[in-house]
């Protein structure tokens, strides 16, 4: 019974067998490769086991393939190639790929960088399939058990095997509707004044928040929603006022004014983060994802910005 079995199969036995195959003598492709001939007998000697077949026969000075070696050529040579381009890696053809892809972010996110990513995304691929869905108060879990590919999030989880990299960056500022009141002029007109905020299903608070009250400083909150989607219709018609971030304002917000934080409050800034697996990191169609969404968050604050 042979000690070889097609689990010893190698590329360097294939290219040797092919190289004495293409000049019929085992010397000439030793020299070609610049091995021994000793090595080119061994390799040839581990084949002969494996595929059970002499491979070749001498004939004169040289060999002569078998009809069986003959068979295995072309096998032999999309074995090589194989193992060639998965040396080289994953490759990614953005033109015929058929994206799936699944995102986590809040309204903000949501509404300021995911239509115009999602355009250009469809504009890049053969097919986009994308669902967005709530992160709330985001946990790795929900990237760790397949629930997201991606999340956007101003409170990015920790872990190992998480990642991260920031889009933007931004500011909490002072919303109201300027037929009913006029802005808020000190930091005692602020915390007087009645307040609708956002806390998420799970209670988390808005960062803002749980900052202002850590410091000491204590606010009427009247009505709280869970999401920034419904601060609108609560803060419309009224003398409330409602702190989120800036660039809510060219449109969730957009027909309230806003004013900087009386007093420039700790907490008031806000860092948005795109976070994705570990495992993720050098797959090419998640890395051209992650780059165009980098790219695009560019354009969408700037164009944001612009507009407020």
């Amino acid at each position: 019974m042979s000690k070889f079995d097609h689990y010893d199969l190698d590329g360097h036995a294939l290219r040797l067998f092919l190289a004495v195959l293409d000049t019929g003598s085992v010397t000439a492709a030793a020299d070609e490769l610049g091995v021994t001939q000793s090595a080119v007998s061994h390799a040839l000697q581990k084949l002969r086991a494996i595929v059970r077949d002499p491979l070749f026969v001498k004939s004169g000075r040289g060999v002569v393939a078998t009809a069986h070696a003959e068979s295995l050529a072309s096998r032999a040579r999309d074995l090589l190639a194989t193992m060639q381009d998965f040396s080289r890696g994953a490759r990614f053809e953005p033109a015929t790929a058929e994206i799936s892809l699944v995102i986590a972010a809040n309204d903000l996110q949501r509404e300021l960088l995911l239509p115009g990513f999602s355009l250009a995304l469809e504009k890049e691929v053969k097919r986009l399939e994308l669902r967005v869905i709530p992160s709330d108060a985001p946990s790795a879990d929900i990237l760790r058990d397949g629930v997201c590919d991606l999340l956007i999030t101003p409170n990015p989880p920790e872990g190992a095997d998480i990642l991260q990299r920031n889009l933007f960056r931004d500011e909490y500022v002072c919303f109201y509707d300027p037929a009913c009141r006029t802005a808020p002029r000190s930091r005692e007109d602020y915390l007087a004044a009645r307040h609708v905020t956002v806390v998420y299903p799970d209670r988390t608070r808005l960062a803002f928040d749980s900052a202002l009250e850590k410091a000491g400083f204590a606010r009427d909150f009247v009505v709280s929603v869970a999401s920034f989607s419904g601060v609108a219709a609560f803060l419309r018609g009224t003398d409330r006022l409602a702190t989120l971030p800036r660039l809510l304002g060219p449109g969730l917000m957009r027909d309230f004014a806003a004013v900087p934080v009386p007093g420039r409050a700790r907490g008031a800034d806000i860092s948005m983060s795109l976070v994705w697996r570990r495992r993720d990191a050098l797959d090419p169609a998640m890395t051209f994802v992650r780059n165009l969404m980098v790219r695009r968050a560019a354009a969408a604050v700037r164009a944001a910005r612009a507009g407020a």
